[in-house]
């Protein structure tokens, strides 16, 4: 598999889960019709929502979007760094990560993919 520096996999341990954190630059205010992942760099998860950065909402937002198209639930999602920022680190814990590393860095990076091509089809 091809390093992605926009996904990372950080081992648990017995007091720590694994973790995957996701590198994103959130651009919001796009139209409605534009909300979604569009487009993978090397660096960064690119994604537009339709909030506005006031009061968090942008920051739901972005949690949203990745929650839809990794399928995972919102409440595995936190955003750890860039709160007030375009530049995010959002980290991923749950089921998914703990299931294993390659492995789920395989099906998150194809889940992402599939989500690309999804926003930029319709």
């Amino acid at each position: 598999m091809a390093t992605q520096r926009f996904i990372q996999y950080a081992v648990g341990s017995k007091n720590k889960p694994a973790t995957v954190y996701l590198q994103c630059h959130v651009k919001p205010g796009a139209s409605k019709v534009r909300e979604g992942i569009t487009s993978l760099t090397d660096d960064a998860i690119q994604l537009c929502v339709s909030a506005v950065p006031r009061d968090g909402e942008s920051n739901k937002a972005v949690l949203s979007v990745l929650s839809e198209a990794l399928n995972v639930a919102k409440s595995d999602l936190q955003i750890t760094r860039g709160l007030k920022s375009r530049d995010k680190v959002i980290a991923l814990r749950g089921k998914i990560v703990q299931d294993g590393g390659e492995e789920s860095l395989s099906l998150l990076i194809k889940r992402l993919g599939e989500a690309v091509e999804e926003n930029n089809s319709g």
